[in-house]
């Protein structure tokens, strides 16, 4: 892993209106709704949309009492979706064999966790990775706002980075039948691509709506299903991946808690001088409190697992404890991201 930089790269983002996206906020804001009426309920959801259908599935252990068609609708409306969803529900208990494993601490399943830091930004994400969801986000701000009002809530960007400076941008925006394509690119280059990545590079090539229609989006033109956007919720490809999603996972589960704690560990370590770049891996067994492996480094390829086994406790619970994770914040973890973004608690820097 020499270096921990790649000299040319294309990261993306989508939406919160893009059809896997919607899956993601569904299945977190079943999550927080269970988290807080029980803060130790332990939750798997997973959902899928279609044209107009709309599946939960998943295994549940909670006392909270909760309705999830109605947060299903509940989050396809405020995301700005008018359209309905007929909504089904398969949800049951989680099985005992899982179980027994981790009531006494254990993994909530075997994996793998990545977790990556970088000192190029203030958000300690890589310049593309930061830019690409600052221009989601923004295609989002600017429709919720009315300060572009053909705007609607489907939507992707790409952004290519060549030795650190922007060299392509590219914004695909569901918009209203109405407006020609001149108006889109004008606009969006004024409001939303120039603000955001002049900064980063000139001249760079812009390419919107590459198809030159995007007016039909969401469940209408597309399916949907969690889980399926993994690089975009981490480090847009440009790290390891250990497969597992984030999104409908109580923090149990380590493919959320231990991705939040390497990302922790890997920005601490940045943060305490140890690397202008490193990465930070762990792995479990599922049933197990102490991690199968912890190993961590940086761009000079230097080793810095004993450091990081000596400062970091891995075991799920005490990484439950440290980032306070039984908390109702998972939702807003669910678009654009779930580091680099200030207020969830594994962002936090810390000296020790």
């Amino acid at each position: 892993m020499k270096n921990l930089k790649y000299d040319t790269y294309t990261v993306e983002s989508v939406t919160s209106g893009h059809p896997d996206k919607i899956c993601d906020q569904v299945s977190d804001a079943i999550l927080d709704a269970c988290l807080s009426q029980d803060p130790k309920s332990r939750v798997a959801v997973e959902c899928m949309g279609a044209h107009g259908h709309f599946y939960i599935g998943g295994e549940l252990t909670t006392n909270a009492t909760i309705n999830a068609a109605r947060i299903a609708k509940s989050v396809y409306k405020q995301i700005g979706y008018k359209d309905k969803l007929k909504v089904t529900t398969n949800i049951i208990k989680q099985s005992s064999d899982i179980s027994q494993g981790v009531d006494i601490g254990g993994a909530g399943d075997q994996g793998i966790m990545y977790g990556y830091a970088t000192d190029e930004t203030e958000s300690y994400l890589p310049i593309g990775v930061y830019l690409v969801h600052k221009l989601t986000k923004g295609l989002e701000d600017l429709r919720k706002s009315g300060k572009i009002e053909w705007l609607m809530p489907d939507g992707k960007a790409q952004v290519t980075v060549s030795n650190g400076r922007v060299t392509k941008v590219l914004v695909s925006c569901q918009h209203n039948e109405k407006v020609d394509q001149d108006t889109i690119r004008k606009g969006l280059k004024k409001h939303l691509i120039g603000p955001v990545v002049d900064e980063y590079g000139q001249g760079y090539e812009v390419l919107i709506n590459p198809t030159g229609r995007f007016v039909y989006g969401g469940f209408y033109a597309d399916t949907g299903l969690t889980g399926r956007k993994i690089m975009v919720d981490s480090y847009g490809g440009m790290m390891p991946h250990g497969g597992g999603a984030f999104s409908g996972k109580d923090p149990t589960k380590v493919d959320r808690s231990g991705a939040y704690m390497t990302r922790y560990v890997a920005k601490n370590l940045v943060y305490r001088g140890l690397g202008k770049r490193c990465l930070v891996s762990v792995s479990y067994a599922i049933g197990k409190a102490e991690p199968l492996m912890v190993y961590a480094t940086n761009e000079k390829d230097e080793d810095l697992s004993d450091y990081v086994k000596k400062h970091f406790d891995f075991r799920p619970l005490a990484i439950i404890e440290k980032l306070n994770l039984r908390q109702p914040i998972y939702r807003d973890t669910a678009a654009y991201g779930h580091f680099g973004r200030d207020g969830f608690p594994w962002e936090r820097l810390e000296k020790v």
